[in-house]
């Protein structure tokens, strides 16, 4: 099979990686000790004094919480790549500074921001709430973009660089479909599925988007958009939600002067970055020598929330974040280190109940089941477990929520996505380019099925629609029972369409709009715990030098496919090709679904 060809071409540079690996842990080390050392003497020299301003970089990626390469070895090497911001540890920082009596206010530095709505709309609520406490929030912005301003529209004051911009343009997502290229490498997509609006396999077999993909987007998007331009237009009481969408249809408002913006009521005055300061200082009645800043981190470290191991009565945080996958390293939901996790915390009597933080967009069907089973087996025990929904939690991240006790999402989480698709590549053209003959002996007709170097027959996909089909009556009958919900419902509202949650909630596919912390609330309120209870995040952030192996894996694996096309193609598209030859068959996974938040073209 053309795995063993990849892995065949692998093994020839497995020298090479150990090599490199090891000459790697040497350099990391050495790179490791330094930056530690930087990193101590910088967060000591802060100090949270009275008066002290919070300051926030809102810009930049934003992601759910700390992966292990984060702590990213060849970064670290060539000094690239910054550490993404996480949305944990921001607003867990935003939580500690509204009842931290040194911090008298927050100041948010925004630029382009790079995040989903949903954590965008995380993080605004908890600003809010720190609002509540009197203290104040500064913005300022060379220039805002429609996720950094959505943000920062609940600030006490919002100002902009008389040289800026406001670029509010709305929200979308654009597609790419990979038909032509596939037929270009000889690479066939059969597709076997079931569902409508199961749309995540037409950009393998289409070179434009369906009707159903494209109502079910413009839906999404549409609620989506409805929701953030109410949300600013209830800050900014100048603007209303339609005068919002007048100004960016009609007026242009991302590229308009500046001044536009303070006479729309948008933002409250133009200013250059070097004045924020004295202004800042003159807000809290204090000397602008005097004003002290203090980071993220540095408040971080004021607070142990989520640590609470020992604690006797402590309720689980357990992260579920990225594409469930069969084995799969850092950014993906690996079952056999997940299920593990929920087995031990089943079986310990110090937790109490858990929060099932989901965030993904789906994957394997067989991995959603050992996870569904994993929590399962908690729920046995007595335990309450609620569900936290982040960006996503669709497909087979639904899979392994429905069944909880209560479902919390976010207003702008897309979740749903019923269905199941079967992915089964055909690459007999693409082995006959790149030089492979494929030669089969087997006792029996089917001993090599399904193999990727031939199509299938009509039989073939017969037995694989019906295995799908098999598939997705076990996915709506454990709906079904989760949700208390007819198995006829769930089919009218399955077919793998997604939906926004405020949407989802109508539907009963959601019980409550809320964060994580809501989620912990309710079970301490549920397994009553009183005021005592705390917090213990799984699974713990480890990094390992070898989860570099992976990557130069797929960098070797990239390069030889390139050169056995003779430089033809793009090395992006090939990239593509190959993370496609790998995914398991059977799939529980919504399509790509990313929507513009940062005024910069995206790829669902």
């Amino acid at each position: 099979m053309l795995k063993k060809f990849f892995m065949s071409a692998l093994s020839s540079f497995i020298g090479a990686w150990i090599a490199l690996v090891l000459f790697g842990v040497v350099v990391v080390l050495v790179c490791v000790g330094v930056v530690a050392k930087l990193g101590v003497s910088s967060s000591s020299a802060e100090s949270v004094s009275k008066g002290s301003v919070l300051s926030i970089e809102l810009s930049g990626v934003i992601q759910e919480r700390e992966t292990p390469l984060d702590i990213d070895y060849i970064s670290l090497v060539t000094r690239d790549s910054p550490k993404p911001k996480t949305l944990s540890s921001l607003t867990m920082a935003v939580r500690e500074a509204k009842v931290n009596k040194n911090i008298s206010a927050i100041y948010l530095k925004c630029g382009m921001v790079s995040a989903a709505p949903a954590t965008l709309n995380a993080l605004r609520d908890v600003l809010n709430d720190f609002r509540e406490s009197g203290k104040k929030i500064v913005a300022y912005a060379d220039t805002y973009t429609n996720g950094s301003y959505f943000v920062a529209s609940v600030a006490d004051s919002v100002f902009l660089n008389p040289a800026g911009s406001l670029m509010i343009q709305g929200i979308g997502g654009t597609s790419l479909y990979y038909k032509n290229l596939l037929d270009k490498l000889g690479v066939e997509m059969q597709v076997v599925k079931v569902g409508t609006y199961k749309s995540a396999v037409e950009p393998y077999i289409m070179n434009e988007m369906s009707t159903p993909a494209r109502a079910q987007l413009d839906t999404l998007y549409g609620n989506i958009w409805k929701f953030i331009r109410t949300g600013i237009a209830k800050e900014r009481k100048k603007v209303t939600a339609s005068s919002i969408d007048s100004l960016v249809s009609k007026d242009f408002v991302f590229i308009s002067p500046a001044e536009d913006d303070v006479e729309n009521g948008l933002v409250d005055r133009l200013v250059y970055e070097r004045s924020m300061d004295g202004i800042i200082a003159g807000m809290l009645g204090k000397e602008e020598k005097k004003l002290n800043f203090v980071s993220v981190q540095t408040l971080l470290s004021q607070t142990t929330w989520g640590q609470a191991y020992t604690s006797k009565d402590q309720v689980a945080v357990v992260y579920a974040t990225g594409e469930i996958v069969d084995g799969g390293g850092a950014g993906t939901i690996n079952y056999q280190k997940l299920v593990p996790t929920i087995i031990k915390l089943a079986d310990n009597d110090k937790v109490k109940g858990m929060v099932l933080r989901v965030n993904s967009p789906g994957g394997a069907v067989f991995g959603s089941k050992q996870i569904a089973d994993a929590l399962d087996y908690f729920q046995s025990k007595g335990k309450s477990l609620a569900v936290s929904m982040g960006d996503y939690a669709a497909s087979g991240g639904y899979w392994i929520s429905c069944c909880s006790d209560k479902i919390f999402a976010d207003p702008l989480t897309i979740t749903g996505s019923i269905g199941i698709f079967g992915l089964i590549p055909n690459v007999s053209g693409l082995a006959e380019k790149i030089g492979v003959t494929p030669q089969t002996v087997s006792t029996n007709p089917e001993a090599d099925f399904p193999a990727f170097y031939k199509p299938m027959d009509e039989k073939q996909y017969a037995v694989m629609q019906h295995y799908i089909e098999r598939g997705y009556d076990e996915f709506i009958k454990r709906v079904s029972d989760g949700r208390k919900m007819d198995e006829a419902k769930v089919r009218q509202i399955g077919e793998g369409r997604v939906w926004d949650a405020q949407k989802a909630k109508e539907i009963g596919l959601v019980d409550e709009l809320g964060s994580l912390q809501d989620a912990l609330e309710w079970v301490a309120e549920k397994e009553e715990l009183g005021e005592k209870w705390s917090v213990a995040v799984y699974p713990s952030v480890e990094s390992s030098i070898w989860e570099m192996i992976p990557e130069l894996a797929d960098i070797k694996l990239n390069n030889t496919f390139m050169k056995a096309l003779s430089g033809k193609y793009d090395e992006i598209a090939v990239k593509c090709v190959i993370d496609m030859l790998r995914q398991k068959p059977l799939q529980a996974r919504m399509p790509y679904i990313e929507v513009r938040m940062d005024n910069a073209m995206s790829v669902n």
